[in-house]
């Protein structure tokens, strides 16, 4: 009894108005939240694909780089 002598008309009547419109509001929030979060993953897939793309040209520069510098070493070291 305590409980609801606790639970105010105002909480009651928010809670009930919830209940009643949650079939025509949910439809309505999903049909807008949906494509909302689809285009979220969307991006997301694209720049993870673009980082990858990315670090693996780095990666190729990087390489590049060292192999040039090995052979310069190796280059100079016959040269003396």
């Amino acid at each position: 009894m305590k409980l609801i002598n606790n639970v105010s008309l105002g909480g009651i009547a928010l809670g009930a108005g919830a209940i009643l419109l949650a079939p025509v509001v949910l439809p309505i929030v999903a049909s807008v939240a949906k494509p909302l979060f689809k285009a979220v993953i969307k991006g997301g897939i694209l720049a993870y694909e673009g980082a990858r793309v990315s670090l693996a040209e780095t990666k190729e520069v990087i390489e590049d780089i060292t192999a040039e510098a090995k052979a310069e070493v190796v280059k100079e070291k016959e040269a003396v």
